[in-house]
């Protein structure tokens, strides 16, 4: 049996203990975001700041979201995805379901809220699945992976190659969703999706993303470490900071103007919406019949997106619509814990349980 890591500082220690008690203090950032969002407003405005000649807009958002890919990239096992190079049946078809899910699951959406008495049809709700679901495989989903193990190589490869063909994907995703849309939102996300198109997947996923790696690959495994254990806490805590951030622009906004129809109708859409990609997803597997690791990542893959991309999008391409942020904000939730049911029922049972 394999002994548990051994922890050589007191900063590897307080990061394990922030990662044993993620969860909770994500619940905890929506808490702070609900009770004290002033804070998050303002980090969610763009910052004009001076260096010499040049002058720069920072967005906080954008750049806590590049912390955590960097992060992501930096923990990818580089050498690992030979196997699934030799054999990409897996991932090839992680692929096409990550395309073709969103075209079947966000229609019969669509459909469902035509009957809704919202004057547009449910389009405003519609427009912030879409985002979700256009956005590439969730870097978080490799922890999910490892604990359920599942088939690590298989994720990263999901997610490394949903990540790197982004550009391309998302703004198609969005292109061939847009006409479901009505009362001037097919606008708002052509628009949305010239910002995808124009360098946002770019510079805020992709790039990051593959620093990551070519520091895993160019750089000694010595200095690799190193530079995880520095980043990793500070990436930890970027994420919190970036749910933060993005949780005061929906949930401040709803304090203010309470609007509990459309917080019921944001779940709700949210919920349909995570469970038809991962019982997709489950279906696929099955029908490829793939061994119970790869299934599990594949599984995991269709459901789990990049949230915190579609909602950095939205913050920095639809200020004027914190509203839209509601859906993401419960997708995110959701979606965690169907992926936690989803690895309890698949997790290989121990010759010790199964005989008790």
């Amino acid at each position: 049996m394999n002994s548990p890591p051994v922890l050589h500082s007191p900063v590897d220690q307080a990061t394990e203990w922030l990662r044993r008690r993620l969860g909770r203090a994500v619940l905890l950032a929506y808490v702070a975001a609900l009770l004290l969002p002033e804070a998050g407003l303002w980090l969610r405005r763009p910052h004009a700041v001076s260096v010499g000649p040049a002058h720069l807009t920072l967005r906080t958002a954008s750049l806590l979201l590049s912390l955590v890919l960097f992060s992501a990239g930096l923990q990818v096992p580089v050498r690992a995805l030979g196997r699934v190079l030799r054999r990409p049946k897996a991932m090839v078809a992680g692929l096409a379901l990550h395309l073709t899910i969103p075209l079947l699951v966000v229609p019969f959406v669509a459909f469902m809220l035509r009957g809704t008495p919202d004057s547009d049809g449910g389009s405003g709700l519609l427009t912030a699945m879409i985002l979700i679901v256009a956005m590439p495989v969730a870097a978080g989903a490799t922890v999910w992976t490892a604990k359920g193990d599942g088939d690590q190589p298989t994720m990263v490869g999901l997610v490394l190659a949903s990540t790197l063909l982004s550009p391309l994907t998302t703004p198609l995703v969005l292109a061939a969703l847009a006409p479901l849309l009505s009362g001037g939102y097919a606008g708002t996300l052509a628009g949305t999706s010239g910002s995808a198109q124009s360098g946002f997947t770019l510079a805020t996923v992709v790039l990051p993303c593959a620093a990551g790696l070519l520091c895993t690959l160019m750089l000694p495994p010595s200095w690799t470490g190193s530079l995880l254990r520095a980043v990793l806490p500070s990436a930890m805590i970027g994420s919190l900071v970036l749910t933060y951030v993005n949780a005061s622009g929906a949930l401040g906004s709803f304090l203010a103007q309470p609007r509990p129809l459309l917080f019921a109708a944001a779940l709700a859409v949210a919920t349909v919406v995570c469970l038809l990609s991962f019982t997709l997803g489950r279906l696929a597997a099955r029908l490829l019949r793939l061994e119970g690791p790869v299934a599990s990542s594949l599984t995991l893959a269709c459901g789990m997106n990049n949230s915190s991309a579609s909602a950095v999008l939205i913050t920095t391409s639809l200020p004027d619509k914190p509203h839209l942020l509601l859906p993401v904000l419960a997708y995110g939730l959701l979606q965690k814990t169907a992926a936690n049911r989803i690895i309890a029922r698949l997790r290989p049972v121990s010759p010790a349980v199964s005989g008790v």
